[in-house]
């Protein structure tokens, strides 16, 4: 193996331990308080931001691009979405924030790893038939989208109690306007799934029923 595919594979597989060592210093800084703390969290998901936004693009720089990459990538923006959704809605309850806020944060949470359980189970179902299971331009966009996201409500659960009543207020409005845009196109990404994979779903039914 290359050294450049080296590179491309620990920057892929580095992004979990830097999740959880965001979910680490988030923790601490709920607990133990410290500004230290929540900017060491804030930098550790800064991190592994910038790991999904250059792996993918070195490999194809570098002509690296390999099957384990492909499938070790989502793999890991799933493991994203399963440690740091959940861990804001903690957040957001356990600082007094008020139901509103963290039951947005929960509805985005549910929805968002429910589209990905389905559109792994509609992949599996178009590889039995051969197609394309490759990610479409809307999903990227999501998981692009999906690592500021997170950044801006966790800056937002970090910083917001050192904030003016007013400035937390607006700033909370933002983060209400974040997750509902993001709600909004993880649906707009689940309709659009669907639709495409609906005929290689139909026939795994048709086929089904004549067992």
């Amino acid at each position: 193996m290359s050294r450049s595919a080296v590179l491309v594979n620990a920057l892929t597989f580095s992004r979990p331990p830097l999740i959880f060592l965001w979910l680490l210093f988030a923790l601490l800084e709920e607990f133990c308080g410290g500004f230290v703390w929540g900017a060491a969290a804030t930098f550790a998901m800064f991190l592994s931001g910038l790991t999904d936004a250059f792996d993918g693009w070195l490999a194809r720089r570098w002509n690296v691009v390999s099957p384990l990459g492909k499938m070790a990538d989502p793999l890991m923006d799933k493991v994203f979405y399963v440690v740091v959704f959940p861990s804001l809605t903690w957040l957001a309850m356990h600082q007094g924030e008020g139901e509103g806020h963290a039951l947005v944060l929960l509805a985005f949470t549910i929805l968002y790893i429910l589209r990905d359980l389905w559109v792994t189970f509609l992949r599996s179902v178009v590889s039995l038939y051969g197609g394309d299971c490759a990610a479409m331009w809307l999903g990227k966009v999501r998981t692009a989208l999906s690592f500021p996201a997170a950044g801006w409500v966790y800056l937002y659960l970090f910083l917001h109690p050192a904030l003016p009543a007013r400035g937390a207020q607006a700033w909370l409005a933002t983060c209400y306007a974040v997750e509902c845009a993001m709600i909004a196109l993880n649906m707009l990404s689940f309709f659009t799934y669907t639709r495409a994979y609906a005929p290689y779903l139909k026939k795994a039914l048709e086929q089904n029923r004549n067992l």
